[in-house]
């Protein structure tokens, strides 16, 4: 079997740590010190660790491969113009943990407790990011047509899950603010504006060439999947499904209330990596491998461009 460069890539056992390399010189250059990030840069780091879990744990490349925690930090350097953001960080940490629990539960009709944990998850960065709760619908569609999981107990855990932050938020209104309940109606409202005509002016050109690019990626890989899946099992092609059914969902979000870019991007990014991780780790031809350089070379300028428009140094 012909082993190409960027198989020789994806399989190699230095690709991961050089690319986290890679991305520390990306935060550095962005600002990591001047600016202070520390806590963003650790959230990244952690977020990282839980996409290699998220691989390793539904062994989402049938080969060794460190490829979709390596996408993950490329297209993340790539929207570099994220990293400022410490509530982004925390929302990007819980949607990766949310699904990593969601797709423990595959198949596992009394998985109440890792439903319960799920639905924490995506409620915690409501906290900070209350669009968040967009996804929750989105969540319950993937648990009934993919994870195979919705039933009247998981559905009851989900609620719960939900419930659980906005409970202790609750209470620190009620001592904080002495019973006034604004500050919670005023978290919910944003859920309820939305923007006719769609405004796009309000997206920068770095961020609407970002988007672009991972719209070809996931594109690239969503083709070639559809194309291949029979090589997989089951229970991978139907987390493949979800990651695809989440990204095209936060794709349209975006062209609709593009306002919600950031978290939108993040989402993105989070879903396209392992799509297109499994196009780069599993194709072998000489166009492939010609797409692997086209793709490396586009995010390496679209990053340094990025940088170059949002950095603090520059």
């Amino acid at each position: 079997m012909i082993k190409r460069i960027q198989n020789k890539v994806a399989e190699s056992r230095f690709t991961l740590p050089a690319v986290a390399v890679y991305g520390g010189i990306i935060w550095l250059l962005c600002g990591l010190f001047p600016q202070q990030w520390w806590l963003q840069f650790a959230l990244f780091a952690v977020s990282t660790y839980l996409m290699v879990e998220l691989n390793n744990s539904n062994v989402l490349i049938r080969i060794y491969s460190r490829s979709v925690s390596a996408a993950y930090i490329i297209l993340s350097c790539v929207a570099c113009f994220l990293f400022p953001s410490l509530k982004g960080a925390f929302v990007q940490l819980c949607f990766i943990a949310s699904l990593l629990t969601l797709f423990r539960s595959y198949q596992d009709r009394e998985s109440v407790g890792l439903t319960f944990y799920t639905f924490v998850f995506l409620s915690l960065s409501s906290l900070v990011e209350v669009h968040t709760l967009w996804f929750i619908p989105c969540y319950w569609i993937m648990m009934m047509f993919f994870i195979f999981t919705l039933t009247g107990r998981t559905f009851l855990a989900s609620l719960l899950g939900i419930l659980l932050p906005y409970w202790g938020l609750f209470a620190w209104i009620l001592w904080r603010y002495e019973g006034d309940f604004t500050p919670l109606w005023e978290h919910f409202a944003p859920l309820g504006d939305f923007q006719f005509p769609f405004d796009f002016t309000v997206s920068a050109l770095p961020h609407f060439l970002t988007f672009v690019f991972l719209v070809g990626l996931f594109a690239t890989g969503l083709i070639h999947y559809l194309r291949t899946s029979f090589h997989d099992k089951i229970r991978v092609r139907q987390i493949y499904y979800s990651l695809a059914f989440i990204d095209i969902v936060a794709m349209v979000f975006l062209l609709i209330q593009p306002q919600h870019e950031d978290l939108m991007l993040r989402v993105i990014i989070i879903t396209t990596s392992p799509i297109i991780g499994h196009f780069i780790a599993l194709t072998r031809t000489w166009i492939t491998n010609i797409a692997f350089f086209v793709i490396l070379g586009i995010a390496l300028l679209l990053t340094i461009y990025n940088l170059w428009s949002s950095s603090f140094i520059f």
